[in-house]
Formats: structure tokens, C-alpha cells, sequence
């Protein structure tokens, strides 16, 4: 962190001395970790002071975490900084901000407006862009407008990742910058955010709806601006008037999960208890509590993000109160351990096995499978193993610490992401390993069953919206 971010950074406070008791924010953090709610990080705000804090090792706070919906709520500010510009309006027509591309003479296309594309009441019966037209064609803006558009525009909410690029694409035409380069002078430098960064369409357009990597005190920034309605430091960044409409409710939602059901804003959800929060998919999380002057961001690796919003209702919501608390130096220093002890701990190894000399810089050929894994082979060096594959023509390399956790880059898909990995034996037959790329919800873990010359690896591993498991079976190639 530079010397400008430190000089930006959150001022610190006690939870009692902000009218909570620090025994309530444990309770929270034993609770989400009781049902393996999956949360990387956690920082409370009240106040405008942050009065807990914690990362579950192997993640940290100076990581940049992927924000995946989240940075719709980042898009949405974009859109009302250049409508505060002049530069346009919610109520333009989607249409004439695209004169160079082919649009059909359909009413409801014509009809949509904006405000549509930020209430998520675009008209479209389903995602307009997310899968065959980011494989297709790298025109995505031409794709969205060749969709059907099936309802009247405002009149039926439908969650559309397409919506929010398209707003990505009018803040590019109106401002020769993408949403993220415009956002840097305007928004990420005043709250002395660094380090992040925004995934870009195959013509240069920030992904809008997805794609954003922040830090979390950067998300606890974020929303305290918007608790502070649009003022930092006693300099004005963003409208009141934008942050009202943003965060009110301009369409009807409904889900059976109830923070689901509160109604949409402007690339924000409604919750219970009249607050408001950008979210992302996995649990990345900005809750902003207006009327207990609070903000509650969050990162995770997580399926049940209802869960992690109730854990919030139940411990944290209603440990907040409207006066100061005398100091709890106990309950503090037993808060203080609880954050320092967060972690998902490393593969430990509960046995001891022969088959090591037996492995060792030994090749596996694999039978064929549909990652299009050939080869793979263990190397132990110390208290390192270094797991080798090769995908196709590519040689990957991950370095695993026996019984702790080491870090280092893998490149598994497009761009390298940072892992953390460990290892270690099960059973004397069985080798298991340990990845998690710390800047992102995904988490991969190998199961390697040796016997004879032969082994089977049990690969379970999470990536976009789903998690899988691969069986592999391979024979180690004749030395």
C-alpha cells in the first residue's frame, strides 16, 4: 500500500466505544464458521470507524478479490456520474447511443430506455449475453440488441449481466473511457483505492457487470461513501440525489430467498431491516445499514449467500446500539484472538507413507479425460511438492508445503492467479493436495490414490457457478 492509500485508510475504532459489544461480533464470526458459511474476509464499520476486521489465512487483506456482480454497483456510480456530467440521461433511448449498429424496428427495443438497463427491467425474458454471445462474436453490444426483447421495458424485473455491460458500453460512447478508467479519477483515487483492476469485452469495454478486483477495505470504502450520500472528506463525489434513486427501489423483485425479494434499484438490491448492498456471486458482499449507521463488507467462497446475510441479521443488526458501551477489555481481547485465529488450515498429514520414494519425479500417463490431462508427476523436495501436469501441449506447475500452506502463481486458465496449497498423507496410500486461489472463491482439492504402478485422483474443484469433480486414472510411464 502506498503512502497516499495509508494516509486514506479507514480510522480504526473499539465496537464499544461504537455501541457494540465485541462478544456480538464474536458471536457472528462463530457462527458463520459453525456452518461453513466460506467467508475469505470480513470488516465492520459503524460509524465510519472499522471496529472488526479479519482474514481467513491463506487470504489477507492486501489481496485484490474478484467482485463478480458486485462491480455492477460500481457501473451503476459510473452511470450517474455522467448523468451528473451532462453526458447523458436515464431516460435515453438504449438505441441512440449506438447509431452505427444494426438495430431492428422493434417497439419494446426502441422503448427501452436507461433506467431500464439499471432496474434490471430491460424487457429481456433471460440473460442476454452470458454464454453463446461472449463465445460467439466480439461485438457483445450488437448481440444484446439482436436479443428478443419480450416484456414492455420496466415492467419485469429479470437479472441481466448483459444489462449492466450495455451500461459499461454507453459510459465508454459518452466518455471516450471505459467505466473503469472513468471511475479512477472520479471515485477509486479519492477513496485512495489502488491495486484494482476490471476485466475488458474483446473490444475494449470494461465487462460492467462482472470482471471488477477490489480489495475489502476498498468494498467498506464503498459503501461508507454511499452511507455518507456521495460525501468523502467533505468533498462531494457522487450526487445524494443519484444515491437515493440507486439505492430506493424502482422495480419489484421476487425470490424465495427474502434479501432477494425486497425489490431492485439501480444495480443495488433492497434488504431486509431497510437496508441496501451490491452483491456478487460466492458471497462478495457491501451491506450498507442506514439506519444504524453501519456498513458490513464481505468476500467468501460460498453457495448459501442468504445464509451469510443471516448470520448479519441475527448477531450483528441487533448488537448495535444508539449509545456508546463502557469498555469490555476481556471481550475485546477474546475478539481480537478470534480475528487473528481465522483460517482455513492447511492439509495436515494424519499418516506416513513409503510410497514416496516410490513416486518421486515419477511420470503418470492418464487415460483420457475431458480436461485433456495427459501427464502428471509428484516431486518432493523438503517440505515442498511440487505437482506437475500437462494440459495439452501447457506443463503446469503448483508448489504444495507439506503441512502448511506456500504460495505461488498457476496457470490453470487464461491470466496466472495467486495459490496458496498444501499437501499431505491421509492414509499411507492416499496423497491429498490443496489449492486455493487467493483472490478469487475457487478452491481445488486432488485426492491421489496410489497402488502398484498405477493411481486414481478424485479432483473437486469450484469455478464459475458450478463445482465438479473429475476421476483420472493413469500408470506411471516405464523409467
Amino acid at each position: 500500500m502506498s503512502h497516499a492509500a495509508q494516509a486514506q485508510a479507514l480510522p480504526r475504532g473499539l465496537p464499544e466505544a461504537n455501541g457494540i459489544p465485541s462478544a456480538a461480533v464474536r458471536e457472528f464470526l462463530k457462527a458463520v464458521n459453525s456452518a461453513e458459511l466460506g467467508l475469505h474476509s470480513f470488516m465492520l464499520l459503524r460509524h465510519g470507524q472499522v471496529v472488526a476486521e479479519g482474514w481467513w489465512s491463506p487470504y489477507g487483506p492486501e489481496r485484490p478479490h474478484m467482485m463478480f456482480s458486485l462491480s455492477k454497483s460500481f457501473t451503476s456510480t459510473a452511470v450517474g456520474l455522467a448523468a451528473a456530467e451532462g453526458l447523458l440521461s436515464v431516460d435515453d433511448p438504449v438505441v441512440s447511443f449506438f447509431p452505427d449498429k444494426v438495430v431492428r424496428n422493434d417497439a419494446k427495443l426502441q422503448a427501452m430506455r436507461v433506467r431500464h438497463l439499471l432496474s434490471m427491467g430491460s424487457g429481456h425474458g433471460a440473460e442476454s449475453l452470458v454464454g453463446d454471445g461472449r463465445g460467439k462474436t466480439d461485438d457483445w453490444v450488437q448481440h444484446i440488441l439482436d436479443q428478443p426483447v419480450v416484456y414492455e421495458p420496466g415492467t419485469r424485473f429479470v437479472y441481466n449481466s448483459g444489462a449492466t455491460y450495455m451500461l459499461s458500453a454507453i459510459v465508454q460512447r459518452v466518455t471516450g473511457q471505459t467505466v473503469h478508467e472513468y471511475l479512477m479519477p472520479r471515485l477509486f483515487q479519492p477513496l485512495g483505492i489502488e491495486g484494482s483492476a476490471w476485466e475488458t469485452c474483446p473490444r475494449g469495454i470494461s465487462t460492467g457487470g462482472w470482471g471488477l478486483w477490489l480489495k475489502t477495505e476498498d468494498i467498506a470504502k464503498f459503501g461508507q461513501l454511499y452511507l455518507q450520500r456521495g460525501i468523502w472528506k467533505g468533498e462531494r463525489l457522487i450526487p445524494g440525489t443519484w444515491i437515493e434513486q440507486a439505492t430506493s427501489a424502482q422495480i419489484a423483485n421476487s425470490s424465495v430467498n427474502p434479501d432477494w425479494s425486497q425489490g431492485y434499484g439501480y444495480q443495488f438490491w433492497r434488504c431486509l431491516h431497510g437496508a441496501y448492498r451490491g452483491d456478487g456471486a460466492f458471497g462478495q458482499f457491501c451491506v450498507v445499514l442506514p439506519e444504524q449507521d453501519a456498513v458490513v463488507a464481505i468476500t467468501a467462497g460460498s453457495r448459501q449467500l442468504q445464509g451469510i446475510l443471516d448470520q448479519v441479521w441475527a448477531h450483528l443488526l441487533p448488537a448495535m446500539g444508539n449509545q456508546s458501551l463502557s469498555a469490555d477489555a476481556a471481550a475485546y481481547e477474546e475478539l481480537t484472538a478470534e480475528l487473528h485465529s481465522l483460517s482455513f488450515p492447511p492439509i495436515l498429514s494424519e499418516a506416513t507413507s513409503d510410497v514416496v520414494g516410490h513416486v518421486s519425479g515419477r511420470r503418470y500417463s492418464l487415460k483420457d479425460n475431458d480436461r485433456g490431462i495427459r501427464t502428471v508427476s509428484w516431486e518432493w523436495e523438503a517440505d515442498v511438492c511440487v505437482f506437475t501436469l500437462q494440459i495439452g501441449e501447457r506443463v503446469i506447475l503448483v508448489r504444495l508445503g507439506v503441512g502448511q500452506w506456500v504460495e505461488g502463481l498457476v496457470h490453470f486458465e487464461g491470466e496466472p492467479l495467486r495459490a496458496a496449497a498444501s499437501c499431505g498423507w491421509s492414509a499411507p496410500d492416499t496423497f491429498v493436495m490443496s489449492m486455493r486461489l487467493v483472490e478469487t472463491p475457487f478452491s481445488d482439492t486432488f485426492t491421489c490414490r496410489f497402488s502398484g504402478d498405477g493411481v486414481r485422483i478424485q479432483w473437486e474443484f469450484t469455478r464459475f457457478g458450478a463445482q465438479s469433480t473429475l476421476e483420472l486414472e493413469g500408470m506411471r510411464v516405464s523409467d
